[in-house]
């Protein structure tokens, strides 16, 4: 998948990230969100490469990219330490200055590197995800329900490294077709097959827990010591209203200065059932 971009591995302070990359024009990053790897934008990238370098990158932890040990506190998975390979991969291949698009858990890593690195964020796509210290300070029963992989995964280990790890294909799919709203047919099966790969590896299992770890840990610390900090770019929200039937709009007023969005009919996986229909929002958006 993803024919015509080149894949290497690039080396950051703290990782090895796999990354993939084509087209031409001003550079633009896409990081996927969890369970899945880079391989999920394969229906948006051709379209935005027409326009556009475009520059995929699998998270630390995730994918083909290495599973550093999460140390005290899960540190080493600090949304903060992924912004930094961001950044570092972005510098590697000549760009200094982008625009990202990050969806689920590449949208968290997004939102820390436009606070840490304001100077290298030209423009700001966030899909499907609302502030991390928004959701957790406004928790009810319903918001609990809806997140409750933050509540399992961040387990002590190794309870959910256990129970995931012995049938991990069965939960990824699982996850894929619940968060999609019951019906994940719209997924190609390449790219499940391709999620399955990387996720059924014991390393990825922990390491993802080690993520969701860090959310709830060391994240909320550098989210609550930079409450009165907003993203100074331009900010677009996207969701699917299928899955999520509030307006993200309202609560990232409180993070940005200059916030537009809408939902999409869909579930949590916009880049894959609505491919065009999210394309045809980011090329307005970056242009």
């Amino acid at each position: 998948m993803l024919d015509g971009f080149e894949r290497l591995s690039i080396e950051t302070a703290g990782a090895t990230i796999n990354v993939a990359h084509g087209g031409s024009g001003p550079p633009v990053l896409l990081l996927h969100g969890w369970p899945q790897t880079l391989t999920q934008w394969h229906l948006v990238a051709p379209v935005l490469a027409e326009r556009f370098t475009v520059v995929l990158a699998d998270l630390r932890g995730h994918g083909d990219s290495s599973k550093p040990q999460g140390g005290e506190g899960q540190a080493a998975y600090a949304k903060r330490e992924h912004a930094r390979d961001q950044v570092e991969v972005m510098a590697a291949l000549g760009f200094d200055r982008f625009a990202l698009v990050g969806h689920d858990r590449g949208a968290r890593v997004g939102h820390r590197l436009a606070l840490d690195h304001p100077e290298r964020v030209l423009r700001l796509a966030l899909l499907d995800v609302a502030p991390t210290l928004f959701v957790v300070e406004s928790t009810s029963h319903a918001s609990a329900w809806a997140n409750y992989h933050w509540y399992f995964l961040t387990q002590p280990y190794d309870l959910p490294e256990r129970l995931i790890g012995a049938d991990p294909d069965y939960y990824l799919r699982w996850t894929l077709r619940s968060w999609s709203g019951g019906d994940a047919s719209f997924l190609d099966e390449q790219a499940v097959a391709e999620y399955a790969r990387c996720f059924r590896d014991p390393a990825t299992i922990h390491a993802t827990c080690e993520d969701i770890r860090a959310l709830v840990g060391v994240d909320l610390e550098h989210d609550r010591a930079d409450r009165d900090s907003r993203i100074e770019c331009p900010l677009l929200v996207l969701w699917g209203k299928r899955w999520r039937s509030a307006d993200l709009l309202s609560p990232w007023r409180d993070y940005a200065r200059d916030v537009q969005g809408r939902p999409l009919d869909c579930g949590h996986w916009l880049a894959e059932e609505r491919p065009a229909e999210l394309a045809a929002e980011l090329l307005a958006f970056l242009s």
